[in-house]
């Protein structure tokens, strides 16, 4: 077969089939989309339905701020505090968190009002501690 030939058969097809789809669009009613839209579904039905949109409700838990972490010498007869201040949460759970910090450090140390008090100059532990538990804090 004669490429030119073949050419034209291939050119041919083509214009066909595009003056079919400008046929298409010109029967088609403009305004009318949503029924276009239905008929095509209709006549394919082994088209999947897809996945449902489902809104998941993610509860928002307030945005812990930053955390200070201090050494304090006053009151304490020269004795230094680690302290850890800067909490959002109930005192239960920063009770929670300052036990878990007082195990890890082994060390003794308090918490109430929203501060962790861990006794001795132990800011380098306690940053590194509050990190690795996914908290922002700095040493002031």
């Amino acid at each position: 077969m004669d490429t030119s030939l073949i050419s034209y058969i291939f050119v041919t097809a083509l214009i066909e089939g595009c003056n079919a789809i400008i046929n298409y669009i010109k029967t088609m009613n403009k305004g009318d989309w949503q029924s276009s839209l239905q008929a095509f579904l209709n006549s394919n039905p082994d088209l999947p339905e897809g996945d449902e949109i489902v809104e998941e409700e993610t509860a928002c838990e307030p945005k812990q701020p930053r955390l200070d972490i201090i050494l304090e010498k006053k009151g304490r007869a020269g004795k230094m505090a680690t302290i850890v201040t800067g909490f959002v949460l109930e005192d239960a759970a920063v009770s929670e968190i300052a036990s878990k910090m007082k195990t890890r450090l082994g060390t003794g140390g308090s918490s109430r009002g929203g501060e962790i008090l861990i006794q001795g100059d132990r800011r380098k532990d306690v940053l590194d501690f509050l990190v690795k538990a996914g908290y922002k804090a700095r040493i002031i």
